[in-house]
């Protein structure tokens, strides 16, 4: 994989978080189920207290924590970063799309939870890609993979699927949504991963061409 410079690394994992929170919002608003994940998060909130958002950073330190004993190094705390950025962003797009996307019949939900799951997807991938401070759940599924030698799909199913344990045994807000989202999350993914990559370094293989164009350009003359 092509090396990321820092000027093509920021702006791409700011986009990526953008349009992760979307695909978040989206199915939020969709109101059929929340991610297991986001389920859990709602869970703990209402049976032992605090706010989601404190619950986002509780579990993300004890997600770093398992990361860094997985991997043997040092714990990578900048995706507390990336879990704060995320939570602006999601609060950003709900108040944005609070009044223009209300489903009420059920194929709008299912529609409008369908576009978010893909959206998500795209957003996770993009992110990844730069390497940059990733929320601490996707890091362990890269982790996963690695360690299982294995893809996205099978590390990511197996997180979701322990997440929707927890929310269970939380009473989180489970619905169809949160089943999808177990089983087409890692699929989306996985397909979304090569894609990416082969459309940023593309991308990033044309714009290095022209700044090495431009230098060449100015030192002629």
């Amino acid at each position: 994989m092509m090396q990321r410079s820092s000027k093509t690394k920021y702006p791409l994992y700011v986009l990526g978080i953008l349009i992760l929170t979307l695909g978040i919002s989206f199915t939020i608003q969709s109101d059929i189920g929340t991610s297991p994940f986001d389920a859990l998060l709602v869970g703990l909130s209402i049976n032992v207290g605090l706010t989601v958002g404190s619950w986002e950073i509780i579990i993300a330190l004890i997600l770093i924590g398992c990361n860094s004993l997985l991997k043997r190094q040092r714990p990578e705390v900048l995706g507390l970063l990336t879990a704060f950025i995320t939570g602006i962003g999601i609060d950003m797009w709900l108040f944005l799309l609070h009044n223009l996307i209300t489903p009420e019949l059920w194929y709008s939900k299912v529609v409008c939870f369908g576009i978010g799951l893909v959206v998500i997807g795209l957003g996770t991938a993009i992110y990844l890609h730069t390497n940059f401070a990733p929320i601490p759940i996707d890091r362990l599924t890269l982790i996963l993979q690695e360690l299982t030698k294995t893809n996205i799909l099978i590390s990511r199913t197996f997180i979701y699927l322990v997440f929707l344990m927890m929310a269970i045994i939380f009473n989180g807000p489970i619905g169809i949504g949160t089943l999808l989202t177990v089983c087409l999350g890692g699929l989306i993914l996985n397909y979304f991963m090569p894609l990416t990559n082969r459309v940023i370094d593309r991308i990033l293989t044309h714009s290095s061409t022209v700044r090495n164009y431009d230098k060449d350009k100015n030192h002629s003359i």
